[in-house]
């Protein structure tokens, strides 16, 4: 670490008097005790524990939403469609917005209580609905929940811990949130197979762990005022990130061009003669293996270029697209979503390190919010041509595009890893000269 850094122990709490990123003051007390995780501060922790509750109540809903459109309400696949795809867009757009608003005000938790509540509150909506169009009303608002929370939460992440330790920090939060992912559809069927509920009282239920993640974070995650936090005037110029950020955001949008739905492996799996049951479980492997490696790879990364490991994550995502393109049989399918899940583990964490180490402190809701936005914007194109491809060309088709973009990314990023080498020791903050 630099000499104006603030020093951190093994813990990850900090050893001088100051708060995270330089900030000083009593009520950062909470954020240095030490958590049950080494190098993972107590914030951050507590951020985990809310994101893991949270996704318990989003995926407990989310495999439900098809079936509940189109047989308990009757709505025609096509509004699912355009439901969906609005949701998501909505989602995508706001990320950006919302991570400039929070490095305007110079404070995070307030966006980020704000977006949990708000994808509460759809979920209840979408409990209620009795006809379809209230559906599109509860997934709207429940999405841009989403969008409104994300980067926010990322940039309280980030300000909450030291540039040696990011890596850690988001891996462990994407290992709790992916955990919920693995919980969450579960209890969904076990709720649905065994105790026989009805749908919409399982909507219901799923409305409880959305409302607890919400007081979890209310009464114990402490909010970071931001160091350097923008208060510009009329006039003054827009904030600017060091080139790599910009080289990397590049490379992150070649690659999102062929990186469609997930929809798409699942409906592969069942083309190939994989049960529903099966494929279900076959999601949920995916989703274990996601979560026991995020963390880890984020260890991995403090203390090596991150970016190489990106490139590892992309080359992955290659070769598990290419056995999705020639699947010789339904058996395949369980391997390759278990490496399916390695890819999203060495990548997801990693990549909003390499973000929120490339931004400075006072910026980081903006260009991790930009980051957000524009691969969330991407993948909604990336799906809709993957769409395209399955129907015209061979189902096949989207994963061999797929496929030849994570290549073409993976060359890329080794080329920047060649041209702008990462300055100073592991946890240094990116910069371009």
């Amino acid at each position: 670490m630099t000499a104006s850094s603030p020093e951190f122990d093994a813990s990850g709490a900090q050893a001088s008097a100051g708060g995270p990123a330089g900030v000083q003051g009593p009520e950062f007390a909470a954020l240095e005790a030490p958590s049950p995780i080494p190098g993972v501060t107590r914030n951050v922790f507590l951020l985990g524990i809310v994101s893991f509750v949270a996704d318990i109540a989003s995926e407990m809903a989310y495999p439900l939403i098809p079936v509940f459109l189109t047989s308990t309400l009757g709505a025609p696949v096509a509004a699912m469609g355009a439901i969906e795809g609005v949701a998501e867009g909505t989602a995508s757009s706001l990320k950006v917005a919302s991570g400039w608003l929070s490095d305007r005000i110079g404070r995070r938790k307030g966006l980020t209580t704000a977006g949990y509540a708000l994808s509460t509150l759809g979920k209840a909506l979408l409990a209620l609905a009795f006809a379809w169009p209230q559906v599109f009303v509860a997934r709207f608002v429940d999405r841009f929940g989403k969008g409104v929370r994300t980067s926010p939460r990322d940039a309280l992440i980030a300000d909450g811990t030291p540039p040696s330790l990011l890596g850690r920090a988001f891996g462990f939060h994407r290992a709790l949130d992916t955990a919920g992912a693995v919980v969450g559809p579960l209890i969904a069927l076990l709720l649905v197979g065994a105790f026989s509920l009805p749908i919409r009282t399982v909507l219901l239920v799923a409305v409880v762990p959305g409302v607890a993640s919400v007081a979890l974070l209310v009464l114990l995650v402490r909010d970071i005022p931001v160091k350097g936090a923008v208060h510009a005037e009329a006039g003054d110029p827009p904030p600017r990130a060091p080139g790599v950020y910009w080289a990397f955001l590049a490379v992150v949008l070649v690659f999102a061009i062929g990186n469609s739905s997930d929809t798409f492996l699942i409906l592969r799996a069942k083309d190939v003669g994989l049960s529903v049951s099966l494929v279900v479980l076959a999601y949920v492997a995916y989703n274990v293996s996601y979560t026991l490696l995020s963390m880890p790879a984020g260890i991995i990364s403090d203390r090596m270029d991150r970016r190489l490991l990106y490139t590892l994550g992309l080359v992955i995502f290659g070769l598990v697209y290419l056995g999705f393109a020639w699947l010789p049989s339904a058996a395949w399918v369980w391997p390759l979503f278990v490496v399916y899940g390695c890819y999203m583990g060495l990548t997801e964490g990693t990549g909003r390190a390499l973000v929120a180490e490339a931004a400075p402190p006072g910026q980081r809701g903006t260009f991790l919010g930009l980051y957000h936005t524009l691969v969330g914007l991407a993948a909604v194109l990336a799906s809709v041509m993957a769409g395209l491809l399955w129907q015209t060309v061979a189902p096949a088709a989207p994963f061999a595009v797929g496929a030849g973009m994570a290549f073409a990314a993976a060359a890329l990023m080794l080329l920047l890893v060649v041209k702008v080498p990462r300055p100073g020791a592991a946890g240094a903050a990116l910069s371009a000269e």
